[in-house]
């Protein structure tokens, strides 16, 4: 097991489907915190803009409450679980309807500080 501390966050209930979130978190895996901004940032994927603003708030919260050096991070973990799917119906013809299934997922990423 790893003993060098880390730091995360999550954003739950993102409204969208986790299997294109999934896409953009693949991208920045084991990559360091300004390359993987960089990416971010030039990928042209809703997703992105949700996986940026929680790999800024890991930073923060490693910053913040662990005294740790912005410098020195990399992403350690970054993964995306299914979250609850909210059915709607809608209306087709003979009177049926058929079901849209709205996903969410709940995006997290795990940084910790390379080492020496």
């Amino acid at each position: 097991m790893d003993a060098r501390p880390s730091a995360k966050a999550v954003a739950r209930f993102v409204r969208m489907s986790p299997r294109k979130a999934r896409q953009v978190v693949d991208l920045i895996r084991n990559k360091d915190i300004g390359e993987a901004l960089a990416i971010l940032q030039l990928t042209p994927r809703r997703a992105s803009t949700v996986v940026e603003k929680v790999l800024k708030s890991a930073v923060a919260n490693a910053e913040n409450n662990h005294g740790m050096d912005p410098d020195q991070l990399y992403v350690a973990e970054c993964y995306v679980d299914q979250g609850t799917i909210w059915k709607r119906m809608r209306p087709r013809a003979r009177g049926m309807a058929d079901q849209i299934l709205k996903r969410t997922c709940h995006v997290t990423v795990v940084v910790k500080e390379k080492e020496e």
